[in-house]
């Protein structure tokens, strides 16, 4: 019956990917993890308070769709039941690291190789006082989302960093649609706010900012 409701509601790539990985396939699994490792790995990496810890849960992440593939009910895509055991991978460990140790949330622009923001849209013609306007704009920005309260701050870096639809965005967190828009509303308000005290904190990064606009 399952494998019934796959088939009619899976594209015929993940229909066919999600029978190679129950065969257990070595070679679907390694399409599937070039697919998919850099996006998780950037959603992980900022709804961590400790990004360092990214890489093994984004291994875990995966080890996780290996184990229950089985399972998979294509009630969803492909994608969206990845990127909702992500979800719930980081915020299991958000929660485990909260009982266990307290850590300074770390403010490094990169991480594990790992850009910020901004990063991805380098522009080879900016000038050397861009380029560090750029790296001041971006670690205020990771610092302020990381401050923004845990679902809000899901809901903001699947709109705004991974590109999700409102609709994707609904399955993974398995919310409403409208719930999904408030959180958003709510995060982006959050994270606005943070920007505003952060910067107020640190006046020449203001200055710099409102130059720049």
């Amino acid at each position: 019956m399952a494998d019934l409701v796959a088939s009619l509601t899976l594209p015929d790539q993940d229909l066919s990917l999600v029978e190679e990985l129950r065969e257990g396939s070595d070679e679907a699994f390694a399409s599937l993890f070039a697919t998919y490792q850099a996006p998780i790995h950037n959603l992980v990496f900022r709804l961590l308070d400790d990004p360092s810890e990214a890489p093994d849960v984004t291994q875990e992440v995966f080890l996780k769709v290996f184990r229950k593939i089985g399972g998979f009910r294509g009630e969803c895509s492909l994608k969206t039941w990845i990127y909702r055991i992500a979800v719930h991978e980081a915020s299991n460990y958000r929660r485990w690291l909260s009982r266990h140790r307290r850590e300074e949330l770390s403010l490094d622009e990169w991480k594990d190789g790992h850009p910020g923001l901004s990063e991805v849209i380098a522009d080879p013609r900016e000038t050397q006082d861009d380029w560090l306007l750029r790296q001041e704009r971006s670690q205020a920005v990771e610092t302020a989302l990381s401050q923004v309260k845990e679902s809000f701050r899901v809901a903001v870096a699947l709109r705004d960093i991974e590109g999700l639809s409102y609709e994707e965005i609904a399955d993974v967190l398995q919310v409403a649609l409208g719930t999904v828009k408030s959180r958003i509303l709510r995060g982006r308000e959050g994270l606005k706010q943070n920007l505003a005290a952060l910067l107020g904190e640190r006046p020449a990064a203001a200055c710099a900012l409102q130059t720049a606009e």
